[in-house]
């Protein structure tokens, strides 16, 4: 089978594929995984979708750092081609999809059926494949965890992202006032399409000058839930729109810098500070994650969500995907198509 294959770490956009200076490498003859358990079930992958923290895994910059050689991946979908005598959830030929540590960046992956979930009829397969890391990490940090109510108000910085879109979508669902912070016109206009209640462009306005000035307009109090991919100075900036009794998620670092919450002010303000590493679910909460994955399928099938591709490679283009994100190209998620025939068809 092909397989995307990290031999050494380093920065898989600096050189094209099949340079021997490049991390990465499509290995045309790996071999198909087999069952490893009377539970197993054997998935052929449609599409795949690229995350940052397969970037960093690559970079080897991430907090997980799996040994040499491995194969980057997380959330897909496909169609089961092989089960184990012990399998009683799924049959071959189901559609499903699911997340992985490794391994999606290939034409096959092994998986437990309890880690499987079936994708509803009227759902498109690579939307499907997009939704588990993103829009889990989003439904996870603002259902589960800051518990957003309707008529609370929401800020999300990197709201053009793939987190940051979920998010935005999600907070809509949950009834929210949204504030969403991106950049370019592109990203501003799409945000807007969208719903959202006020859109601030990072490039030509003061976010906070903005956000307060909307918030005096309707009369609001201030932002009840932070949801912060980016981190650095804006992390700090937003503070001052955060009324008292806020949450604020801390979700990534996409500037590259961890911001400092003060501590004091959280003390004053009576905020609340959410870590939130999505991975950890499945080892320590699992039901969570169950839940958030089926209420997003049952939501993206009665179309309450959309999941907008930026872009679709193939994996011999996977460099280029990366190069996406690495740049900010990408307006919401960047995709990995391993069955380019299924993957047109797949919208039902």
């Amino acid at each position: 089978m092909e397989a995307l294959v990290c031999r050494k770490l380093g920065d898989p956009t600096a050189t094209n594929l099949g340079n021997p200076e490049s991390p990465v490498e499509v290995s045309k003859t790996h071999p198909i995984p087999s069952l490893n358990s009377d539970t197993a079930v054997r998935v052929r992958v449609i599409a795949t979708s690229l995350n940052y923290a397969n970037y960093l895994q690559i970079l080897g910059k991430y907090q997980e750092k799996p040994p040499l050689p491995f194969i980057p991946g997380s959330d897909y979908s496909g169609i089961v081609d092989a089960i184990g005598p012990a399998v009683t959830k799924l049959r071959v030929g189901d559609r499903v999809c699911s997340f992985a540590d490794l391994g999606s960046f290939a034409q096959f992956i092994v998986a437990d059926q309890s880690r499987l979930f079936l994708v509803p009829e009227r759902c498109d397969m690579v939307a499907a494949a997009a939704l588990p890391v993103a829009f889990g990490t989003s439904h996870v940090a603002l259902v589960h965890r800051a518990r957003l109510t309707s008529g609370q108000v929401l800020l999300v910085l990197g709201a053009a992202g793939g987190v940051g879109l979920a998010a935005v979508q999600i907070g809509k669902v949950c009834g929210a006032i949204v504030i969403a912070v991106g950049r370019g016109t592109e990203k501003i206009q799409l945000l807007k399409s969208m719903g959202v209640d006020h859109v601030v462009d990072l490039g030509t306005e003061n976010v906070i000058s903005s956000v307060k000035e909307f918030i005096k307009t309707r009369k609001l109090r201030g932002v009840d839930v932070l949801y912060d991919p980016v981190g650095g100075k804006l992390t700090k900036e937003s503070m001052k729109v955060l009324k008292w009794g806020a949450q604020i998620l801390v979700i990534g670092f996409a500037s590259g810098e961890i911001p400092v919450i003060p501590a004091n002010i959280a003390l004053v303000k009576n905020w609340t500070v959410h870590g939130l590493y999505w991975g950890s679910y499945r080892i320590h909460q699992p039901n969570v994650l169950e839940d958030s994955i089926k209420e997003l399928l049952s939501w993206l099938s009665r179309g309450l969500i959309t999941i907008h591709i930026s872009h679709t490679y193939s994996l011999s283009q996977a460099n280029l995907a990366f190069g996406d994100l690495k740049d900010r190209k990408a307006i919401g998620k960047v995709m990995i198509a391993l069955d380019h025939k299924t993957a047109l068809s797949s919208k039902l």
